[in-house]
């Protein structure tokens, strides 16, 4: 039995890369996506990444949704303490008249960056403590009932965008569960937490108008190819090019460096946040989505498609699509 599959696309930008190449690759893979059945394609907020083109998410989605014509779009996700709620409701109010029925919303807590980049975005380290209540406020905004009266959020009234709260711990999986929201846990890069929030998030939860039951999505990392040797190459580039994002920002790593820093604690602490990562064959990889799903009762899988190049990636998309969203 099929599941609805979607992708968080990271925008990645190659070493020596154009931006602008960059983003129209995640077009053509929001192209393909939308063929091959996926329900959905989310970008994330990141800041100070070089490898990362996302940073402007609702622009970046506005983009791709005229470059698409069904598929859904969303973040995954805007860090909303970043922003003014009323901006994100103004934004993706925007996004929402242009394309209707098309635009989700996903929220995060953390700043989506290091320190030092959180005071250039002039974010005060406190404003995660208002995120309960700035997610209520923007809510407020897109339904047409705003908290804060004589405001409104113009495009976004009534819009109703529907909101999903993102997260990697317990925190996230009891805010969600008592807002009534879904829930997309990053286990794709934080796998530790994984099942126990989604334990929490299913036992806690709250129905409300816009979630009557509880809706998990569970992130993770997949490369597929048509042979086990293939996929295997390109998994071994991935964590070549994850080192070199995670551990050399700011420096050119020759290869021996890169393989040097690959077997230090610093590189197995960031090889191991990948632990949920599907490879190989397509009947490999279904075999492991079909588990993983199982395993922690996801109602929704999503996956990075973290193959190397553009034609690498769009192979995956196309062979998730033949054999695991043609199911039916």
């Amino acid at each position: 039995m099929s599941y609805p599959l979607s992708v968080l696309d990271l925008s990645t930008v190659l070493p020596g890369q154009p931006v602008a190449e960059a983003v129209a690759a995640s077009v053509e893979l929001a192209r393909t996506a939308e063929e091959q059945g996926f329900t959905r394609i989310w970008f994330a907020e990141h800041h100070n990444f070089p490898s990362i083109a996302s940073s402007a998410t609702a622009v970046l989605l506005a983009h791709v949704a005229a470059h698409t014509a069904s598929i859904r779009l969303g973040s995954g996700g805007i860090m909303l303490p970043n922003h003014s709620p009323l901006v994100v409701a103004e934004q993706f109010g925007t996004l929402a008249e242009l394309h209707p029925g098309r635009i989700d919303l996903g929220l995060g807590r953390a700043p989506g960056t290091d320190q030092r980049t959180l005071m250039a975005l002039r974010r005060d380290p406190s404003a995660a403590d208002s995120f309960p209540r700035d997610i209520k406020e923007l809510q407020g905004y897109l339904k047409g009932e705003s908290l804060i009266p004589g405001v409104d959020a113009y495009p976004g009234k009534g819009t109703d965008v529907p909101l999903f709260v993102l997260g990697s711990s317990q925190y996230g999986a009891q805010l969600a569960a008592a807002l009534g929201l879904g829930y997309a846990f990053a286990s794709h890069f934080a796998p530790q937490m994984l099942e126990h929030a989604a334990r929490v998030y299913r036992e806690s939860f709250e129905a409300s108008e816009d979630c009557p039951g509880p809706y998990f999505i569970a992130a993770l990392n997949v490369i597929a190819a048509d042979t086990a040797e293939e996929a295997q190459r390109l998994f071994e580039l991935s964590q070549r090019f994850r080192i070199r994002q995670m551990l050399g920002r700011g420096r050119d790593l020759d290869e021996d460096e890169v393989t040097m820093l690959m077997h230090s604690p610093a590189g197995e602490q960031v090889l191991s946040m990948t632990r949920y990562t599907a490879v190989g064959t397509p009947d490999t990889v279904r075999d492991y989505l079909d588990a993983f799903r199982g395993r922690v009762g996801a109602d929704e899988l999503i996956i990075t498609n973290a193959a190397p190049g553009l034609e690498a990636r769009r192979r995956t998309l196309q062979l998730l699509g033949e054999h695991v969203i043609a199911r039916g």
